[in-house]
């Protein structure tokens, strides 16, 4: 049940504020302090669902408890309790981030109401919070092994900021999935996530497909056209094999970096966007730099933040469980119970040499899922992993 704080020098008041609170649910956890030192105190020590703290009071006043109680718990919610000419306090208080105000001496309906609101706001915040850090069954970083554990470690103290963030390593290592963990664990989860396969796109139509174009800039702009940045404003962008992108467009991101701004192709109109960018390559980039292929300064603003996703080859010991997630989530896209492994066959499927990393171990768990017995056993790998 809720934990509230009364932060209160007037012993009568305290009194007044505990029996309403009681009278209102008898299972309500209430804790009291008698000065603002008293109550920042516990405050530091312990959590609660709602603190109501008096403004004029020694030692600490509720102005400062407030403050510093923004600084390190900034989801639990204050009712500011004012006495007579502390109105104007009051109203700063809200400014700094308090739920509400009330009077003395305080009016029964008025209180009862701003104590259930402000209870029900906390409970939003913490299914927030818990939602956040839920992510998509279909980009789950499976694995418990130290290189996974210390990338997961990275991505929980990154994520709430707007660092930019390289993702690098092998193809098929699941740089994609560290992307979206980034994404749906920061405050811009809501906007969108753009993806650009650099790779994927001819470089003549790289700065296009980026910063898009207007009317009449080249043969085949038939109308005006917005970019990636332009669709991922307020969100992410996830600059996928950035280490294939044509110097010319390189320019062109960095500029956006630096000033926050684009322009379509054919205009020099600058469009204002606010975007998170993350980048991923297989590709080492100081190489391609000492090769001319990859401007050093672009580097430097993408590499804020590094991550190396580990190959597969090294982290064999992730296998089996990356195995039975595999096993389930194509089980249930397809409509089937989920199908187990033998012990024979994880071991073996451990010893081989994963050139094509997890996504290899995807398609290789598919097959055996269509193609082996009702358990997969050591012969369904043999015949069917197309290892040897």
């Amino acid at each position: 049940m809720p934990k509230i704080l009364i932060i209160e020098d007037e012993d009568a008041i305290r009194r007044v504020l505990i029996k309403i609170i009681k009278n209102e649910n008898n299972s309500f956890e209430v804790e009291e302090a008698s000065d603002g030192e008293e109550g920042y105190e516990k405050l530091e020590s312990s959590d609660y669902d709602l603190v109501l703290c008096d403004i004029k009071m020694p030692k600490l006043d509720g102005v400062e408890v407030l403050e510093k109680t923004q600084m390190i718990k900034p989801e639990i919610p204050f009712i500011m309790i004012s006495g007579h000419g502390e109105l104007e306090t009051a109203v700063q208080t809200m400014r700094l981030g308090a739920f509400d105000y009330i009077s003395k001496p305080p009016d029964l309906n008025r209180l009862l109401n701003a104590i259930r609101n402000a209870l029900d706001r906390k409970q939003l915040v913490v299914e927030n919070k818990r939602l956040k850090k839920k992510v998509d069954k279909n980009y789950e970083m499976i694995g418990e092994g130290q290189e996974i554990l210390k990338i997961k470690t990275i991505i929980d103290k990154v994520a709430p900021t707007d660092a930019r963030v390289l993702i690098t390593g092998e193809n098929g290592t699941g740089k994609e999935l560290v992307a979206h963990w980034l994404h749906q664990k920061s405050e811009r989860s809501k906007s969108p996530m753009v993806e650009v396969n650099c790779a994927a796109i001819p470089s003549e139509l790289i700065e296009s497909e980026l910063f898009g174009h207007v009317k009449g800039s080249f043969t085949g702009a038939n109308k005006d056209r917005a970019g990636k940045f332009e669709a991922a404003n307020g969100g992410t962008i996830f600059l996928d094999e950035v280490g294939d992108m044509s110097l010319s467009a390189q320019a062109k991101v960095l500029r956006a970096l630096q000033e926050n701004k684009v322009s379509r192709v054919g205009s020099d109109k600058d469009i204002k966007v606010d975007v998170r960018v993350i980048a991923a390559t297989n590709k080492n980039l100081k190489e391609e730099i000492s090769k001319g292929r990859f401007r050093e300064d672009l580097y430097h603003r993408l590499a804020v933040i590094l991550i190396n996703v580990p190959s597969l080859n090294q982290r064999r010991d992730d296998i089996p469980l990356l195995v039975d997630h595999f096993s389930e989530l194509i089980s249930e896209q397809q409509g089937n119970a989920k199908r187990s492994f033998s012990d024979g066959a994880m071991e073996l499927l451990k010893t081989y040499d994963w050139t094509g990393n997890i996504r290899e171990l995807r398609n290789v768990v598919e097959r055996l899922l269509i193609l082996g017995d009702e358990v997969i056993s050591t012969s369904n790998v043999e015949l069917f992993a197309n290892k040897n």
